[in-house]
């Protein structure tokens, strides 16, 4: 079953999740070259993650296969990824991190900053699916081996970092400011390249052909599930279960047709519609 959650405002974050949250909004402090990922869980984060670093360097595939996504980008939310930028000094250059931090939580000196975030988003029947089997494994969250428990759980925003609903609603209210980026997940399935030139745009990094060419190479599914510096295989077992879980499983999009049954899409289907309401369906590639 794994641990169970730690919670703030009812919000459950898994163990490693720093002390002291809502205190630790006042401490740390965003820098403005710093660039934040932003994510709920499952929604394409190591692959975005990966593309920013490529473009940061300018297609070298040389950084991503030997240093560890965790250290390239740390968690600002884990204990060990905050000691990392808190000791980090600006001649190493401009802070690369991510956190799947509900807006409410982020740290506030964000708002008044102009660090670039980009915040990528994905179908959530897909994100439910992808997120079934990657929680089963981790031992630092609460989980089932019921896809339709964990459908329950989801919907009652009952899982790590809470409802997916209030979340996109948080974040999606930063729409229409110079250094926030929405990417979906589903566009760099469907538009590779045009997703990429459009995030190296917005990070003031001009790529040559030959450049973007390497970053587009590098970031294939093959290569990714190849890199064990990037597959999450290098994750200690006391957090993941390797022979539970892999970090990149399928890469696909859709994959929530293979799983849901046809009451449970029904049942999604009336909650989203409820929840969603309000925001502008163009907003989202999915069906």
């Amino acid at each position: 079953m794994g641990a169970d959650y730690t919670r703030v405002d009812r919000i459950p974050f898994p163990t490693l999740t720093v002390e002291n949250l809502e205190l630790w909004q006042d401490v740390f402090v965003v820098e403005d070259e710093d660039v934040i990922t932003l994510s709920y869980p499952k929604s394409g984060t190591n692959w975005l993650l990966e593309v920013i670093s490529l473009i940061h360097s300018t297609g070298d595939p040389s950084c991503v296969q030997s240093v560890v996504t965790w250290d390239r980008s740390p968690w600002l939310e884990y204990v060990g990824g905050y000691e990392k930028l808190r000791k980090h000094t600006p001649e190493k250059g401009p802070r690369f991190y991510n956190s799947h931090l509900p807006i409410q939580f982020l740290p506030k000196s964000f708002f008044n900053s102009k660090a670039k975030a980009i915040y990528i988003i994905r179908n959530p029947r897909d994100i439910i699916t992808s997120g079934y089997f990657f929680w089963k494994g981790m031992k630092i969250v609460k989980s089932t081996e019921s896809f339709e428990q964990f459908v329950q759980w989801f919907l009652q925003g009952n899982v790590s970092y809470g409802s997916w609903f209030d979340y996109i609603h948080g974040w999606l209210s930063m729409r229409g400011k110079d250094n926030f980026l929405v990417v979906a997940y589903e566009d760099l399935h469907q538009d590779r390249r045009g997703t990429v030139e459009m995030i190296s745009q917005f990070l003031g990094c001009k790529l040559t052909p030959e450049e973007l060419n390497s970053v587009l190479k590098n970031i294939s599914f093959q290569v990714m599930k190849d890199n064990k510096m990037n597959n999450y295989s290098q994750v200690s077992d006391t957090i993941l279960d390797h022979s539970k879980v892999q970090m990149i499983r399928k890469g696909i999009t859709g994959d929530w047709k293979n799983h849901f049954t046809v009451a449970q899409s029904e049942t999604f289907d009336k909650i989203y519609e409820k929840k969603m309401a309000g925001l502008p369906r163009e907003a989202f590639p999915w069906e």
